[in-house]
């Protein structure tokens, strides 16, 4: 949500000079524990507030307000040269945990899968691993391969994705562009494989479609209120727009 929330900072600080608002990435567990420990006043995350999280947040006398603030669909995305474009969750599934090895098995050319994930301090990571990856049900909830390349940040994925021609990686759709494909995805077999666009993400029709979410540490007010205000003014919701999210008006 980095670029997001940079692109909200920019516009409502023109509309409030005397304010500033600094902007830090680092993933949603980063933001969350932020949060907790009092040095920023709202974290962004791509993912809810675990129960341990609210409890340590009501243990440092905080009650946690949650702010669905944009939609996206998480892009499941490949080399343009790559031939493989519709999967399902459970082959999804079977990819990132390493059960499919090599591309041939998915009806592709015969090379060996390199897998792209965000670290796992990302909350695209846990989504992942939770929506995607708990698709497969034996053996206990499914990790993902020990071979898969920890990334970073969305961007370096997309890089990584643009150069390697066997990779297959994940981020947020606001980060497809032209040297990316992305991938259709179905929930089973007899389901219709559906691409990452605004509307699919706002019909609920993706099926890797999630809340963007701010969290505060209780009631906001002030200059924080007043800029969440912002966030879901038409202004707000627009922006979101720009960068290649969902609103939610």
């Amino acid at each position: 949500m980095v670029n997001l929330c940079q692109a909200w900072a920019e516009a409502w600080m023109v509309q409030h000079p005397k304010v500033n608002v600094a902007v830090t990435g680092g993933g949603s567990g980063a933001g969350l524990a932020a949060l907790i420990s009092g040095t920023c006043d709202l974290a962004a995350s791509s993912r809810t507030m675990s129960q341990k999280e609210i409890a340590l947040a009501r243990a440092h006398g905080q009650e946690p307000q949650e702010w669905k603030v944009a939609l996206d669909g998480i892009a499941v995305v490949v080399h343009p040269s790559n031939s493989v474009r519709q999967l399902t969750i459970e082959q999804l599934a079977h990819l990132f945990s390493g059960k499919i090895r090599n591309w041939k098995e998915l009806g592709g050319e015969h090379a060996q899968v390199v897998l792209l994930s965000r670290e796992v301090n990302s909350g695209t990571h846990v989504y992942f691993k939770e929506h995607v990856l708990s698709a497969i049900k034996d053996n206990g909830p499914a990790e993902f391969a020990p071979e898969a390349l920890l990334l970073p940040s969305s961007q370096a994925i997309a890089d990584e994705a643009a150069s390697n021609s066997a990779a297959v990686g994940y981020y947020g759709m606001g980060y497809l562009n032209p040297k990316n494909a992305a991938v259709a995805i179905a929930k089973t077999p007899a389901d219709p494989y559906i691409s990452p666009t605004e509307e699919t993400v706002r019909s609920g029709a993706y099926p890797i479609s999630r809340p963007l979410l701010f969290y505060s540490r209780s009631a906001p007010h002030g200059a924080i209120k007043a800029f969440l205000d912002f966030v879901m003014s038409p202004e707000g919701q627009e922006i979101i727009r720009t960068v290649d999210f969902v609103p939610v008006r």
